[in-house]
Order: C-alpha cells, then structure tokens, then sequence
C-alpha cells in the first residue's frame, strides 16, 4: 500500500485528464494513474468504453499504472468489447500493461517505457482482512502471469523473475519479447511523471518550463488538500 500512495501522492500535480477525445469520438485516453479517487478509476473508464459498443476503439496510454483492481477490471472491459487497440504514448507501467495487454493490439511510440512489477494495491483493516487482501494478490499476480505469457508466449518463470524485479522495457525490448506488435516512429512521447516510487524506474519527469507548469501547481496544491481529507 505504501508504494502505491507514494505513486499518487508524487503525481498529484496534474490537472485531470480527459478520458474521452472529443475531436476523435472513438478515441480513449488512460493519461493517468489508475485509481478510482485520485486519477482514472475503473467504473468512470468502463462506462465510456460502454459507450462506443460495436466499434473500434483507440486507447491511448501514458500511465505509471496504479491499483491493480481497477486495472483488472478495466482489461475486463476491454476484451469484453474485443476491438480495442493501444497507443503508448510515454509510458505505460503496472497496472497499465494489464490494460494494453487485454486489447487487439499494441502499437508502442519509439522513446516510450514498458514496465511489469507485482499487484499492488491499497488495503485496510485488521490482521484477517490484510492476509485475506495478500492472498487475493497472489491469485491477481497468477492471472496476471498467464495474461503475459498468452501475450507473450514467454514462460511463466521468465515473466515471474521479471515481475519481482521490476522489469523496465525499451519500446525495442518490449517489441522483441512479445508484449507489443509495434514501435511507432511518429507518436507523440510525454515523458511527464515522478517514478520515485519505483525501484528501478529510468529518468522521466515533467519539464518546468511547461506553460501548464503553474496551473499545475494550483492542482498539485488542490489534490494535497483532498489527499490529507482522505488520511
């Protein structure tokens, strides 16, 4: 739990992002932690996919991931739909390769990072809740493991030793071991988040010279305020 409230807590300076594009109807954006308070939840995801039932979706992706539930449940939507095709545009991380994973296609943008950790989650209560909210992770990282390797057609001992060492993936390396079908040359690549709550994560941070930087700031102050309410 503890990593993943430093994940949103060091990337609570961004204004919300849209999910849908309203210039391209069929167009969805996951530009965002994963997590249903603090960023782009399941429920608010699914219901906009719902939306453009029978059609061909493109799911643009630039997300450090988030909170492996979520997650799950957004990759059930996707191939429930079964006409979802990614764009990583920047990053995606955690629980955002659940969500590529589960769509038709992968297409990664040259410059772009692909990481695979164990679940993680938030959980509260006493003893018996928390073992309860453990063992579930390990079912989580069992299907998760069988979801790269159907991707993948690696073992599930190479994509285990890469879970549990936090594995960060080239756009070239990520092409070569399965988990996308595509390097875009031409996309766009925003390098914008604050990764210190990864072990092994590369350099990727937000430029201060950004004309959003200030109205960012506001935000930032905004979503510590409820992050404080919610502790």
């Amino acid at each position: 739990m503890k990593k993943l409230v430093q994940l949103i807590r060091n990337n609570a300076d961004r204004a919300p992002a849209k999910i849908r594009s309203e210039a391209e109807p069929e167009t969805l954006f996951l530009y965002d932690v994963i997590d249903p308070y603090w960023g782009v939840g399941a429920a608010e995801f699914n219901k906009e996919l719902a939306g453009m039932s029978g059609k061909k979706v493109t799911l643009r992706v630039n997300s450090p991931g988030g909170d492996v539930f979520d997650g799950r449940a957004m990759a059930a939507a996707i191939a429930a739909h079964g006409n979802v095709h990614a764009v990583i545009e920047g990053l995606a991380a955690s629980a955002a390769t659940y969500v590529t994973a589960a769509c038709a296609s992968v297409d990664i943008a040259r410059g772009s990072f692909y990481m695979i950790h164990k679940a993680w989650t938030m959980a509260y209560g006493n003893d018996d809740d928390l073992i309860q909210t453990a063992a579930l992770l390990g079912k989580i990282d069992q299907s998760i493991v069988a979801d790269y390797a159907r991707k993948t057609g690696k073992s599930n001992d190479e994509i285990v030793a890469w879970m549990k060492a936090e594995t960060w993936f080239t756009a070239d390396e990520a092409l070569a071991n399965g988990f996308v079908d595509s390097i875009s040359e031409t996309a766009k690549v925003e390098n914008k988040w604050d990764l210190t709550a990864y072990n092994n994560a590369p350099k990727i941070t937000a430029k201060e010279d950004d004309p959003t930087h200030w109205e960012a700031v506001r935000q930032r102050n905004a979503n510590r305020l409820r992050l404080h309410e919610f502790g």
